[in-house]
Formats: C-alpha cells, structure tokens, sequence
C-alpha cells in the first residue's frame, strides 16, 4: 500500500519544482507541469519544448486541467492534514493471474476467487458462486466463529469472577477462622490456668493442714519436755545432799520420780502421714486433667463442611448443627457447593468400616438426613437412591425413604441414629432411645460416601437447628 501512495504521489508532482502540482496544464504530449512553472521553464529556455521529452508544444494556450487540480488540491490537503489516504480514493481492482478479468465468481471446491474466464474453461464441473454470497456466506460462518468465542471468553470471565470471590471469601475465612481457634485456645488456656491454680491450692492446704498438726505436737512434745526436765532436776538436786539431808528426803524424792516415770504417760511416737502427699498431687497428673476437660470439650462425629453449604444455610461456629436463613448469604459459586438443593455435606466421606452418628430433629418439619454418594451431582434434581441419596426424608408430617415409600413408626422422631456398614453396603437409619429401626438402604458401595443434610424452613416449629449429637470418647 506504501509503494501504491508512492506512485500516486510522483504521479502527482511538477517534475519542474518536484512538488504537488499548483494549477497544473497538459501538453500535447501528454506531460504536465505546474502552470507557472512551465511558463518560467519556458522563458528561460527560450522555445516551448516538453521539459521532459523535449517535443515541441502544439497548444497555443495552456489551459488548466481541472480534474489533475482536483487530484492535486485533496492529496496536498490530506498531506497538510497528516491524513495522507489517498490509497483509500483510490479504487482497488484486482486482476485475475490468469486473465485480464476482475474476478467476480468464488469456486467452493478449491475456495478461491475466479474470472468468468476461468469458470468456463476450468471450474465448469466445480460448485461456483457469485464473489458477493461466497463473501457473505463466510462472513456468517466467522461471525459463528467470533460468537463462540465470545462465548469462551464469557465463560472465561464468570470463572475469573467467581475465582475473584473465592479469593476474597477465602480472607474472610482466614480471619474467622484465626479468630474462633484463639478463642478456642484461650478457653483452654483458661481451662489450665484454672486448674493449675486450684491443683496449687490444694498443694497448699495440704501443706498447712499438716503444718498445724506438727505444731500441736511438738507443742506437747515441748510440754513432757519440759515437765519432765523439771523432775530430772529436783531428783538431781536431791541427789546432792549429804547423808542425813538426803535420807530424810529420799523417800519423797522417789516416790514422786518414780511416779512421773511410770504415769500413765506413754513414750512418745511419730505420727505417720505428716510428710506432703506428693503421689497424690504429681500421680497421672496429666492424665487426670485431661478427663476432667472432658467435661468442657466434646467430640462430634460429623463436622459440616461450610464450603458445601447452600448459600441459604447458615451453620454454628463449631460446624456442628445447621439452620435455614431467610435470606441468602453472598458465598462463591465454588465447585463443591451445593446450590440447587438447601444442603451441606459431612467435612469427611467415608469408603471403608462402619460409622454412626445421631442427628436431633426436633419438632423441625422439614428435612433429610443420610449419606450421599461422592458421584451425585450437585444440582441433582432427584433425592432418589438411584441418584446417589440414600436418605430419611420428612415432609409434612410424613416420613419415607426418599424413593417415594412411606416409612412407619410410632411416634414422632425427635432424634435419628444414622448407621453405615459400608464393606456391607448398608446405610440404616434408627430410633436411638429404643434402637427400633426405621429403614435401611443396601447396595454395592464402590465410592465414598458423605454425611448428607436438607433442611427446609422451620415455619413455626421450636426447632430451627438440626444438630449433630456428641459422642462419649474414651482416653
């Protein structure tokens, strides 16, 4: 295209002054100059020679060639306006390779343009069309290209979005998360503390208790001493008297030593027990503060995955019980999370042994408890045992087996037993306060199975919760 605009602009250029044409005029010869150029050409050369091919002009008036003007006046002001397109006035025609003709056919077997020349001497057995429907016939076919792409790249952009969202809900997580473990630890903290503390001050009542009991008996032990001290010294002063002296007084003497040291008095004996019982405060220490924490921590078999949870669920901050919101909460559209149904599943699936929690119910009137096979789909339309959902379902009141049979029982369940015997392909569900079965699921388990929650509306119900029961452990 350069070389084109090139051409056309030597095309349009005085070869006097080698400038766009000013006023240009033609010769006889066909060569044209600037009209003032020419004249001055002429002046100094004396004659009225072609600058160019020296003929001589035939033309007695030079008159201007309007339309060389017109050429010349739009391609200098596109130049001045630095809008130089004059390529784009310029008609573009193509020429078939073959022949002098402009193609106006498309051959579809060899998809090309082709001359009408060609068409009947080579392409008269070929599927051939007029240039302008073969045009559009592809542009329909690249638009349809061009829609699929856009199409992938609005895909491409809604995963950017949610991958977006994901990303910011994930800090969220992180801050909640960091924030319920402190607050966890420091009830544990606090826990020890406690309990280092009243372990410390039963060390030291210990320790004064016994600290009286060894002060009331050395105080007696003080006393004998003393009493005792004071009859060895009457005996030894008796014992110093000459011989009238202390005859006169030895029977007396006597008598009372020989009381003091027979008295009913007994010797004296160390009392057992007044060492500090170190055994009883060090022994299984830890072991023993451990079972006391039991009573403040507790274990649930089951823990809900909140990346499952159905943005219209909202779950406890120990991921142990489950209720419907009214409202719907601004959560990512992640791949795990189920959206067609209000559901969450278990954090942990199980492909091997057997397993069994207790899910409370309540009054609730709406929900189904069970496992769920890893392949079923999300969006899964059908609570089916065909679909993968092997489930206790309650609706209105009625209780079935999520394939549409009615499952009996005697009186309302406020709590459900959910068992799993997975190398026997057995999901049963119970009555936990009198072991009476509800129903059981069997098939051939080949793929993990997760703990599986639905809940619907609580309506007027005491109930809104559906709760993971804990479990007794044994250290």
């Amino acid at each position: 295209m350069a070389e084109k605009t090139a051409l056309f602009e030597d095309f349009l250029r005085c070869h006097v002054c080698s400038e766009t044409f000013r006023d240009p005029v033609s010769l006889s010869c066909n060569h044209s100059f600037c009209s003032s150029c020419l004249q001055e050409f002429w002046e100094q050369a004396e004659n009225k020679n072609c600058p160019i091919c020296k003929r001589k002009s035939s033309k007695e008036k030079l008159l201007v060639n309007f339309a060389l003007k017109e050429l010349a006046d739009s391609f200098t002001r596109k130049q001045k306006s630095g809008l130089c397109e004059a390529e784009k006035v310029e008609k573009k025609v193509e020429v078939c390779s073959q022949h002098p003709e402009e193609p106006r056919l498309f051959c579809k077997d060899e998809n090309r343009a082709i001359c009408p020349v060609c068409e009947s001497s080579l392409h008269q057995s070929h599927k051939v069309v007029p240039i302008e429907q073969a045009v559009s016939d592809l542009k329909e076919k690249l638009n349809s290209d061009l829609k699929s792409l856009q199409d992938k790249r609005d895909k491409y952009k809604q995963v950017e979005e949610t991958y977006n969202k994901v990303n910011e809900h994930s800090k969220e997580q992180l801050l909640t998360t960091e924030r319920q473990i402190r607050a966890e630890f420091n009830k544990l903290h606090k826990f020890l503390k406690e309990e280092e503390e009243s372990r410390l001050a039963a060390l030291r009542k210990e320790e004064e208790q016994k600290r009286k009991t060894l002060s009331r008996e050395m105080k007696s032990i003080q006393e004998h001493i003393s009493s005792l001290s004071d009859s060895i010294s009457a005996v030894e002063q008796e014992l110093q008297k000459h011989n009238m002296s202390f005859l006169s007084g030895y029977k007396d003497t006597q008598t009372r030593a020989r009381a003091r040291a027979h008295s009913s008095l007994s010797d004296p004996q160390l009392l057992s027990g007044t060492l500090t019982d170190v055994a009883k405060h060090l022994g299984n220490l830890s072991f023993r503060v451990l079972e006391k924490m039991k009573e403040k921590v507790h274990f649930s078999p089951v823990i809900l995955d909140p990346n499952t949870a159905n943005p219209s669920l909202y779950l406890s901050d120990d991921l142990t019980s489950v209720r419907f919101g009214g409202t719907k909460q601004q959560l990512p559209d992640n791949p795990e999370r189920r959206t067609y149904y209000v559901t969450v599943l278990g954090s942990e699936g199980f492909s091997s042994g057997k397993h069994s929690w207790t899910v409370e119910v309540g009054d609730h009137p709406l929900w189904s408890i069970g496992l769920v096979k890893q392949s079923a789909g999300r969006n899964e339309e059908s609570l089916s045992p065909k679909s993968g959902f092997l489930c206790l379902v309650h609706r209105s009141g009625k209780y079935t087996n999520g394939d549409g049979e009615t499952v009996r029982v005697t009186k309302s369940l406020q709590r459900i037993r959910v068992q799993l015997d997975y190398d026997n392909g057995e999901v049963s569900f119970y009555n936990p306060e009198d072991t009476t079965p509800i129903c059981t699921h069997r098939d051939t388990f080949t793929e993990k199975l997760f703990p599986y929650f639905n809940i619907g509306w609580s309506g007027d119900a005491q109930t809104t919760d559906i709760r993971i029961c804990h479990t007794e452990i044994s250290l």
